[in-house]
């Protein structure tokens, strides 16, 4: 696990203004993560398995405001510190329907991330890719690293030999490569540029652009499939142990039309088979839904190979759950949890107080407790859906103004108050009341 004193001052600045917002940080969750411990063994050996090669599946269940989210951030985030690429991609009725594919490969291409590439990745991973086959091409055929045609020539055909099975099925992946190196080479930026957006799945990509490599039309639903069977060859050879991708909030999948549901479901279906028969090597997919999408009758129980396959027997006690399971379980937060997590975000957050004394006496673990209270009160007395708004409050309007206000005291000064507007629906569901005022 990360140690909080690891974390920059710039990634502590951006956890902490995450948090103001009411939003899962995209770095540095290992510094407060609770309760994901018990996982790390097992995430371990699968994310080995992915870097020998293998193709591993993973779905994750847990009520609304459990963690899911964060789970799969952190997931990545340790994924990344050991060599992999990782993107998440939402799925959503609107935006990145799960049936259609080409749309959950345009958003995995634009969130794509590296240990060395925060999002938008996939340039620096093309250009890494042809400069790694430029160096087995000097160190194999002993060219002139100065005979820029040779060079070009040798690439193209490492580039085809890394390639062919991809090109079976999608030839354009290969052309479109091809084309791109040679409009770098030429020093054509702009038809460069155009060739890795057609190849992210953007659409309106200007047919000049398209010409230079011989390609129509826009990536498909089965073109998207193998151009994911493209990408992972890329980030093998360029040192990548593998991809992992999250698709998250798969359960919206419940309240869509019957007819998109079912062909999402079973695209789902088909991409557990594709990634066990071994189509996907160095993949780790990992999707996230809440317990009714997966034993709910609106959800995986319409499609029943889906549902034998994701089928987990679950014990009464969590504490003998199966983390190596195809399907893991999140435990709900309670109290004792919340209160660890308090902790440390305000021990971090003192770091880079002007007064860290003050922050600690002032926020002292009692005072923590009342917050975590109160907000369970707000909502119904669950614990499990209070993490977000606990610590939205915590940051936002008692550690900002110890910091800020050298006579603010939370004790006197503070009434913790939630209102409905910032509520998200699963918590607005769960107070079921209108704004009240709790004190501390």
């Amino acid at each position: 696990m990360t140690d909080a004193a690891l974390l920059s001052p710039q990634r502590r600045r951006e956890i902490f203004d995450a948090l103001r917002r009411g939003t899962v940080p995209a770095n540095g969750l290992d510094a407060f993560a609770v309760g994901l411990e018990r996982f790390a063994p097992a995430i371990d050996a699968e994310l080995a398995a992915a870097g020998g090669g293998q193709g591993v599946f993973k779905a994750v269940r847990g009520e609304y405001g459990c963690g899911k989210t964060f789970f799969a951030r952190w997931l990545q985030e340790h994924a990344k510190r050991q060599g992999f690429a990782a993107a998440e991609v939402q799925i959503s009725e609107s935006e990145t329907p799960l049936h259609r594919l080409e749309t959950v490969y345009r958003r995995l291409i634009e969130r794509l991330a590296t240990a060395e590439c925060r999002q938008g990745a996939l340039r620096s991973i093309l250009d890494g890719w042809f400069y790694a086959l430029e160096e087995v091409a000097i160190e194999q055929q002993g060219l002139d690293p100065n005979d820029a045609d040779a060079l070009i020539q040798a690439t193209h055909a490492l580039m085809e030999q890394r390639l062919v099975e991809v090109s079976r099925t999608a030839p354009a992946f290969a052309a479109c490569l091809r084309a791109y190196r040679e409009a770098l080479a030429s020093g054509a930026h702009d038809v460069a540029e155009g060739l890795v957006a057609w190849l992210s799945g953007q659409p309106q990509v200007g047919a000049q652009v398209k010409r230079a490599a011989g390609v129509k039309g826009e990536i498909d639903h089965y073109a998207a499939m193998s151009f994911l069977q493209g990408l992972l060859v890329v980030l093998r050879d360029s040192g990548y142990k593998g991809l992992v991708l999250v698709l998250d909030e798969v359960e919206t999948l419940q309240r869509v039309r019957s007819d998109v549901r079912d062909k999402g479901l079973n695209a789902l279906r088909q991409l557990m088979d594709e990634v066990d028969a071994g189509r996907y090597p160095g993949l780790y997919l990992a999707i996230t839904g809440t317990p009714a999408f997966y034993d709910g009758t609106q959800g995986v129980q319409r499609l029943s190979p889906l549902a034998q396959r994701l089928h987990t027997e679950f014990l009464p006690d969590a504490r003998f759950d199966n983390p190596r399971a195809t399907q893991i379980r999140l435990p709900g937060f309670d109290l004792e949890r919340l209160l660890l997590v308090g902790q440390r975000v305000r021990d971090i957050f003192a770091r880079d107080s002007a007064a860290p004394d003050r922050v600690g006496r002032l926020a002292d673990d009692a005072m923590l407790r009342r917050l975590a209270e109160g907000v369970a009160g707000r909502l119904g007395g669950k614990i499990g859906v209070a993490p977000r708004i606990y610590l939205k409050k915590l940051v936002g309007e008692v550690l900002d103004r110890i910091d800020q206000f050298p006579d603010f005291d939370p004790a006197r000064d503070y009434q913790l108050t939630v209102a409905e507007a910032e509520l998200a629906p699963h918590e607005r569901h769960a107070a079921g009341v209108d704004d009240i005022e709790l004190e501390l």
